[in-house]
């Protein structure tokens, strides 16, 4: 098990070293986001903004627009929401190549509470046009994620949480932003799922499986560009559940039910989190709270093949 932000900075220290235009920044953050090696060992690679979150996404914009790959990584709650001004204007409206690797997200801040959650990230940045908004499940396709979006011109967003992550994918996992990723067959319902909630849903395909219930899994990873091709795969089923550590406005689930409603209407049900202020606790209690567990996704599938 490892985290998913550790897994980024060190695949961003291992391009950084091979190629000088890939460069760090940091809001007083670099602990946080496990920049410690890449500082020490690329230094004239980092640029430290202290406590500034819109002045980093200018100043990568900035380094962008000279040729420069930056990397701006911190939490997801403060650059999805403090600093949204300056990805909608300064990344995607002026299109420049700057990676935001927001941190943290989700509930993994546990009981820091509702100022440092990240459950509306993705509302915001998958409304702003011209921003890839990706979410990837664990360590090994967050490492080739870093390598996709290194090779890629395209302004992104990037959502991953705090704590180890079990591996679903080995280590030469083929990751391409926009081409979900389907991790299981089946004819009787389909469960579309991103981030950390990937793993709960592999658990409860497996146990729907032992009752003799077959269900399609697909990791939703690139939240936009969407793989509508893989959405309407999942509602040939005839049952769609999508499940995301998000707030169920605006997130994957609306995605692809905005999809779903004008192009083939299906059973669908979001399981995410509530519009209300959250309980505090750990990410697995949370988690435990709200049903986002193996149990609680396979007992949606059961509900809704009932009905």
């Amino acid at each position: 098990m490892k985290a998913a932000r550790k897994a980024i900075t060190e695949t961003l220290l291992e391009l950084g070293k091979k190629d000088k235009r890939i460069f760090a920044l940091a809001t007083d953050s670099r602990g946080s986001v496990t920049l410690g090696d890449f500082v020490k060992e690329l230094p004239e690679q980092f640029v430290e903004c202290g406590i500034a979150e819109q002045d980093a996404v200018g100043i990568a914009a900035g380094l962008a627009c000279t040729g420069l790959i930056p990397f701006v990584c911190g939490p997801a709650s403060f650059y999805s929401t403090r600093a949204a001004e300056q990805v909608k204007v300064d990344m995607a409206y002026s299109h420049t190549n700057v990676k935001v690797i927001g941190v943290s997200g989700g509930v993994s801040y546990g009981a820091l509470g509702g100022t440092h959650h990240a459950v509306q990230d993705v509302a915001l940045m998958r409304a702003i046009p011209g921003l890839q908004v990706i979410l990837p499940a664990d360590a090994n396709s967050a490492s080739a994620m870093t390598r996709a979006l290194a090779c890629s011109r395209e302004p992104a967003y990037v959502r991953v949480g705090r704590g180890d992550v079990e591996d679903i994918y080995p280590q030469d996992v083929v990751f391409e932003i926009g081409k979900a990723i389907k991790l299981s067959d089946g004819k009787d319902a389909a469960i579309i799922a991103c981030g950390e909630m990937v793993a709960p849903a592999v658990k409860a395909c497996e146990m729907l499986k032992e009752e003799g219930i077959f269900v399609k899994l697909f990791d939703m990873h690139t939240i936009k560009p969407m793989d509508v091709d893989a959405v309407m795969e999942a509602a040939s089923t005839g049952l769609v559940v999508t499940v995301e550590e998000h707030s169920v406005y605006g997130g994957l689930g609306s995605a692809v039910s905005e999809y779903l409603s004008q192009n083939a209407p299906v059973r669908m049900k979001i399981m995410g989190l509530p519009d209300e202020t959250l309980y505090s606790g750990t990410n697995k209690q949370v988690f435990e709270h709200y049903g986002l567990t193996s149990d609680g996704i396979a007992q949606t599938i059961r509900k809704g093949l009932m009905k």
